[in-house]
């Protein structure tokens, strides 16, 4: 599929409103190796528009993960859901830090189907939250 166009303006206004964190796993960007993506919650082949309601910004690997799913199985009832959609769900009613603060634990089918799907306790996403938390900057204050 060829790039798509996404105008600068949403660029930044999806930005901003992930304050530069993944809107799935919550990696933050500044300290990501690898590039970030805007990723259309509803894919342009099912016919989701490129304007900011559908737009995430997403690390590489969650993207990858989802790539055009919508939907998941979760592990918990086994039923159908839709996936975690930051433009419509508040993070923190559908998942939350473990004790520890290094994984992220759904907590509600909606999150528990997104973080299995999308893998969102990687061991990259661990070890950097390990680290960011020694130094004060995690869990995310947003």
């Amino acid at each position: 599929m060829a790039d798509i166009y996404i105008p600068i303006a949403i660029q930044r206004q999806i930005i901003s409103a992930a304050n530069d964190y993944c809107e799935y796993c919550r990696y933050p960007a500044a300290f990501s190796p690898n590039s970030f993506h805007f990723d259309h919650i509803d894919p342009v082949d099912n016919g989701g528009a490129t304007i900011f309601e559908n737009l995430a910004w997403a690390c590489g690997g969650c993207n990858g993960h989802k790539q055009s799913k919508t939907h998941y199985f979760d592990p918990v009832t086994y039923q159908l859901c839709p996936l975690f959609n930051p433009r419509l769900h508040i993070w923190t009613d559908y998942f939350q830090w473990s004790d520890d603060d290094f994984l992220i634990m759904g907590i509600h089918p909606i999150g528990r189907a997104t973080v299995e799907l999308l893998q969102v306790n990687r061991a990259a996403n661990i070890n950097l939250r390990q680290l960011l938390k020694m130094v004060g900057l995690h869990p995310p204050k947003n």
